[in-house]
């Protein structure tokens, strides 16, 4: 049909095979009664956990009575349990969410009993035939009856064209609100359309380039938006909410825990940042436009100068020896404080990645972990990495049973160090709340941060060793 409209790379056909519609079965959308107008002034609030909040005020022109009208362009992942319309003098009577959307392959299976045209081309000749088909079903392939005779389209690459003579009214070419209204006058009005969605989400990265001479770092905020849903929010106003909004649903995208946790000293400054509720609010300077399918990242943070220093931490799980010595983990402490010295502002969730300058003044990659939601004025301890020239051995020295649920351990932790400087490692013996665990005897003096833990902050001499001996007593 030279005025059909091609539509190509129909799921449902083979390969070579091409849908087709004549045009003048469809009316343009000018002469469609009753549909709305296209995205208006739109407001996006994106929160953490795949939950976002559109609201959309669009100018309507409505006749008075009973009229159905329809949002096209909502969001294909909308909750329609969620959605809130008010406008004045019309209120609702019924809403549907129609997200059958056109495609090839969905006009195929809605026309399954219908009568379609095929139309092949001879690839020798370039001559046409035409023939009336009715679809009997789309498993898979499609089955079809031709005069009597039953065929399946094949991918063998022939070329065929399959013409529609019209658009199924359960199929919309974009997502689509369709809402009955009962309106007690005529005339245009503003409406805001208020929904949750699904596929909308952000998430904050930051840099970090530590100068270890200076002991400063520079940090960098980046917030990434993610589009999945379906639809692109034209010239938006957007506000990023940091914290875990409760829901009633449980989902499946629980975070991954680092095998290096971070440890954070809650701070206790109130930070001049927006809060709704017990949430902090990231608004963007400018509206912008989040494009379907699309990651748009936009800078929220820029500190410089930030007081920082590196060091080593080495955990031993229960009372346990090694074989052979371990790598302490690289750590980079820093405080998101206010005033001199510290980030300035309260940091949600998100991966800090580390840099460090060559001899050479490039900025390397020296490691990367997960800091959760951190109030104003924390201290981060910052996991990057495994040291390379600092390790610890445990070593049980000895284990003696003093009774029938009493034990005695003696440990040795053996730490060296073959860095050109002293360092100093944060040794800790943790597991000790599994069971009454006390230190009775210690080299050197230990602090309990917890009752599960003991550490130890040990010096270690350039190129050289440190020994840490404790006793345990343990009570099962």
């Amino acid at each position: 049909m030279r005025n059909g409209l091609m539509i190509a790379g129909l799921l449902a056909l083979p390969t070579g095979a091409v849908a087709q519609l004549s045009p003048t079965t469809v009316p343009p959308p000018a002469a469609v009664p009753g549909v709305g107008s296209a995205q208006g002034d739109v407001s996006v609030t994106i929160y953490n956990g795949d939950v976002a909040l559109v609201q959309d005020v669009r100018q309507l022109d409505l006749a008075a009575g009973r009229v159905r009208q329809s949002f096209p362009d909502v969001s294909a992942q909308i909750r329609p349990e969620t959605v809130s319309l008010s406008m004045p003098d019309a209120g609702i009577v019924e809403q549907n969410f129609d997200y059958d959307l056109l495609s090839p392959s969905s006009l195929m299976e809605k026309a399954v009993g219908e009568t379609i045209t095929l139309i092949r081309t001879n690839p020798a000749t370039g001559a046409e035939t035409r023939e009336r088909a009715r679809v009997l079903a789309v498993n898979g392939g499609v089955v079809l009856d031709i005069d009597g005779r039953i065929e399946v389209l094949r991918d063998d690459g022939l070329p065929v064209r399959a013409v529609f003579d019209r658009v199924p009214e359960s199929l919309h070419a974009r997502p689509t609100l369709s809402v009955t209204l009962a309106s007690t006058r005529s005339g245009t009005r503003p409406a805001k359309l208020s929904y949750l969605t699904r596929g909308l989400g952000w998430s904050a990265d930051y840099v970090a380039l530590f100068d270890d001479k200076a002991g400063t770092i520079d940090v960098q905020g980046w917030v990434t938006l993610r589009n999945t849903s379906g639809t692109t929010f034209t010239n938006a106003r957007t506000l990023l909410v940091a914290g875990e909004v409760g829901s009633a649903t449980d989902g499946d995208d629980a975070p991954v825990r680092s095998r290096r946790p971070v440890r954070t000293r809650a701070g206790t400054e109130t930070s001049t940042r927006e809060q709704l509720g017990d949430y902090y609010l990231y608004p963007l300077a400018e509206r912008t436009t989040i494009a379907d399918k699309q990651t748009k990242q936009v800078s929220f943070l820029d500190a410089k100068g930030v007081a920082a220093s590196s060091g080593y931490r080495f955990e031993n799980g229960w009372l346990g020896s090694a074989d052979a010595p371990r790598s302490a983990q690289s750590v980079l402490r820093f405080s998101n404080r206010g005033g001199a010295g510290g980030v300035g502002d309260a940091l949600p969730a998100g991966t800090v990645r580390v840099y460090i300058r060559d001899a050479r003044g490039q900025p390397q990659f020296t490691g990367e972990n997960r800091i959760e939601h951190t109030p104003q004025g924390s201290t981060i301890a910052l996991p990057t990495g495994d040291a390379f020239d600092v390790k610890v051995q445990p070593t049980i020295i000895e284990h003696t049973r003093l009774a029938s649920d009493r034990w005695r351990t003696r440990m040795r932790y053996t730490l060296t160090n073959a860095r050109p400087r002293a360092v100093t490692v944060e040794l800790a013996q943790s597991g000790l709340d599994w069971t009454d665990t006390r230190i009775t005897e210690e080299s050197r003096k230990s602090e309990r941060p917890n009752a599960g833990s003991a550490t130890w902050q040990v010096p270690v001499p350039a190129n050289g060793e440190a020994v840490v001996t404790a006793t345990f007593d343990t009570r099962y």
